[in-house]
C-alpha cells in the first residue's frame, strides 16, 4: 500500500510539473514575449522584392547606341501552381500555340533548377517579346495564377567593333559579392566584368526598387503594402567615334595588333582597336562554361585589348624619344655629323643598321628621315643610360596612361636598377646600343606610344588619355625646349615626306611620324607606326602596331596615314 502512495503522489508531481513548465512557457510567449512574437508572426506575411535598376546606357560621341537595355518579358509563378503533370501539359500547349516552342520537359527543368522554396516567385518563361506576352495574356485559357514580369537585357548594338571597350556585365560572381558586400548586392545580380562597364559600375549601376507584399499562407501575394521604384543608372557619353573605331577594326581585318587615335590636346580617344575581336552580347546574355573556356583558351587571345595592355619593343619609333632626350642633354647638336657604315662594333660584338652599306654621314634629322640604327647607337652611348631613363620618367615610360580602362599594363623601361633585380647582372653597353632603337628590355603599349608622339606633337604636354566624356585632365608640361623639340619635328616631317614612312603621307593629308619594325622571337617582325596630321598644326595622334606585320612601312604606315585622313576629313 505504501507503495502504491508513493508512486501515486510522484505521478502527481510530474502531473503538476508538467502544468507549471506549460504555464511558465505560455506566460512567456504570451505575456513576457508577446511583442516579440506578434511582430515575428507580422513579418511572416510579408514579402520583400527587390527589383534591380535599369543600367544607365552607353553611346558614343555623336550619340551612337553602343549598350543599351532591351526590354523583355518573363512569365512567372509558384511551383504549388504547377506541381501537376496537367498543369505543365495546359500550360505547354498554350505556349505552342502561340509560337513558343517550351515542351513539358523544358518546363520541368525550369522549375527543377530554380525551386528553392514552394512559396518563392521564379521564372518559369524567360526572353519573351511585348508581343508574344500580350498574347498570352489576352488568351483565355492563360493559367490566371501565372504573370508577366518586364526585365531589361543587355544589348550591344557595335557588338565585335567596341566590344574591347564597352566590355561586358555578367551575374556577380560569390567573391565579388564579399569583396563589395556593403554596396548593395545581392546574388544574382548583374555588374560590369570588363572595360567601361567595369571602370563606370558605380555610375552605370543605378539604384535597385523594393516593394513590401502581404502574402497568404502559400506566399502568393494579398496586396502591396509599399513600394520604391528603382532608378535607372546614368547615361555614359564616351569620346569614342564609331566612324573612326570601325575603320580601325576593318584596318585590322586578318592582323593581330591594335590602333589608336587621340586629340592631341585633350586626350579624347577617337578610336581604340584591338585585333582579333570577339562579340560581347553572348557574353552578357550567359554562355556555358564549355563556351567560356574555348574563348579562354584560344590561341589567338581576342578577348586581350592589345591597345592597352600588349607590350611590344616599340623598335625605331623610339627614336623621336631618343632625339629629345639627346638634344635635351647636349649630346647632340642640329649639326652633330655621325658617319654610318652598316654598322657599329662595340667590344666583341658588331651590331648592324638595317641599311647593310650604310647611310653615310646624318645629322639627328638625317637620322630620323633615314631610320638609321648607328646613328641612335653612337648618340644613346654619348647621352647614356642614365640621362635616357631620367628622360623616360618625364615621358612616364614603364608606367600605365591612366586610361580609364581596367587591365592596362604599364610597359617596361628597363634600366640598370632593373636588369640587376630581375637578373642579378649588370647593365652593358651593348644592353644601351639595343635601347637606343627600342629593343632589348624596352616594351612599351599602343597607347603609351601614341602619348609620347601627343607630347612631341603638342609641345611637350602629357596628356592623359580617356573615353569617358567626362573624363579630361589638365595635362602636365614637361618643359620641352621649344627649339630642340622643333628640330625633331622636322625629323619626323621628313619621314613621311622623303624618307621611310612615305606611304603613310598618300591619302591627302600632311603626316609626320615614325616607322618601326621590331623583332619578334616568335615569329615575323611586328610593324609599328606613329604619326600625328596635320604636321603644321597637329590636332590627331595615331598609331598601328601589327604582329608579324613585317615592315612599318609598308603595313602599319598606310594605316595610321588613313585613320588620320579620316578624322580631319570628318
Amino acid at each position: 500500500m505504501e507503495t502504491l502512495d508513493i508512486r501515486l503522489k510522484f505521478f502527481m508531481s510530474g502531473i503538476f510539473l508538467s502544468v507549471a513548465v506549460l504555464i511558465t512557457g505560455l506566460y512567456l510567449c504570451q505575456i513576457y514575449q508577446g511583442d516579440k512574437y506578434i511582430r515575428l508572426a507580422h513579418n511572416n506575411r510579408l514579402r520583400m522584392i527587390r527589383f534591380p535598376a535599369p543600367r544607365g546606357e552607353i553611346f558614343d560621341r555623336n550619340g551612337v547606341p553602343l549598350a543599351v537595355n532591351d526590354t523583355t518579358f518573363c512569365i512567372m509563378g509558384y511551383p504549388l501552381d504547377l506541381n501537376t503533370p496537367e498543369k505543365l501539359s495546359h500550360l505547354s500547349k498554350i505556349l505552342m500555340r502561340h509560337g513558343i516552342p517550351f515542351t513539358v520537359s523544358d518546363l520541368e527543368k525550369t522549375i527543377k533548377q530554380q525551386r528553392l522554396a514552394p512559396y518563392r516567385v521564379m521564372k518559369i518563361v524567360p526572353n519573351l517579346t511585348m508581343t508574344q506576352m500580350a498574347e498570352l495574356i489576352a488568351d483565355y485559357e492563360f493559367p490566371h495564377e501565372l504573370f508577366p514580369l518586364s526585365v531589361w537585357r543587355r544589348t550591344y548594338p557595335a557588338g565585335t567593333t567596341a566590344a574591347n571597350i564597352i566590355g561586358y556585365i555578367g551575374e556577380i560572381s560569390e567573391s565579388e559579392l564579399e569583396s563589395r558586400s556593403e554596396e548593395g548586392y545581392n546574388g544574382g545580380d548583374l555588374i560590369g566584368k570588363s572595360g567601361i562597364e567595369r571602370s563606370y559600375e558605380s555610375v552605370l549601376r543605378g539604384s535597385p526598387g523594393q516593394e513590401a507584399l502581404e502574402v497568404d499562407a502559400r506566399g502568393r501575394k494579398v496586396r502591396t503594402l509599399d513600394a520604391n521604384p528603382s532608378v535607372k543608372g546614368e547615361d555614359l557619353h564616351l569620346t569614342l567615334d564609331m566612324g573612326a573605331q570601325k575603320l580601325a577594326v576593318e584596318l585590322l581585318k586578318n592582323w593581330k595588333g591594335a590602333i589608336v587615335a587621340m586629340n592631341i590636346e585633350t586626350g579624347e580617344i577617337l578610336a581604340l582597336a584591338s585585333s582579333p575581336v570577339y562579340d560581347n552580347n553572348p557574353l552578357s546574355w550567359g554562355v556555358s562554361a564549355r563556351e567560356w573556356n574555348a574563348i579562354m583558351n584560344d590561341p589567338q587571345r581576342p578577348m586581350l585589348n592589345r591597345a592597352i595592355a600588349g607590350v611590344y619593343p616599340p623598335a625605331s619609333t623610339f627614336k623621336a624619344f631618343m632625339s629629345i632626350a639627346s638634344l635635351e642633354e647636349n649630346s647632340i647638336t642640329q649639326s652633330t655629323m655621325i658617319a654610318c657604315r652598316g654598322g657599329l662594333r662595340f667590344g666583341s660584338h658588331l651590331f648592324k643598321c638595317w641599311k647593310h652599306s650604310g647611310h653615310g654621314s646624318l645629322n639627328v634629322i638625317g637620322g630620323l628621315q633615314h631610320s638609321c640604327d648607328v646613328f641612335f647607337y653612337q648618340t644613346g652611348l654619348r647621352t647614356g643610360i642614365d640621362d635616357l631613363i631620367k628622360w623616360g620618367r618625364k615621358f612616364h615610360l614603364g608606367e600605365p596612361t591612366g586610361i580609364d580602362l581596367p587591365g592596362e599594363s604599364g610597359g617596361n623601361i628597363a634600366g640598370p636598377e632593373w636588369k640587376m633585380r630581375r637578373f642579378k647582372s649588370q647593365w652593358s653597353g651593348g644592353d644601351t646600343v639595343n635601347y637606343s632603337i627600342g629593343q632589348g628590355y624596352m616594351l612599351m603599349t599602343p597607347v603609351q606610344i601614341a602619348r609620347l608622339y601627343a607630347a612631341i606633337a603638342n609641345g611637350g604636354k602629357m596628356v592623359t588619355p580617356h573615353l569617358h566624356a567626362k573624363g579630361y585632365k589638365v595635362p602636365e608640361n614637361i618643359g620641352l625646349n621649344p627649339a630642340k623639340l622643333d628640330i625633331v619635328r622636322r625629323g619626323l616631317e621628313a619621314v613621311v615626306s622623303r624618307g621611310t614612312g612615305s606611304r603613310a603621307g598618300r591619302f591627302g593629308v600632311h603626316v609626320a611620324g615614325k616607322t618601326g619594325t621590331a623583332q619578334n622571337s616568335h615569329g615575323d617582325d611586328h610593324a609599328l607606326f606613329a604619326g600625328y596630321a596635320p604636321a603644321e598644326a597637329p590636332k590627331y595622334v595615331a598609331v598601328a602596331v601589327v604582329e608579324g606585320g613585317k615592315h612599318g612601312s609598308s603595313v602599319a604606315g598606310p594605316m595610321v596615314g588613313q585613320m588620320l585622313a579620316h578624322l580631319l576629313s570628318h
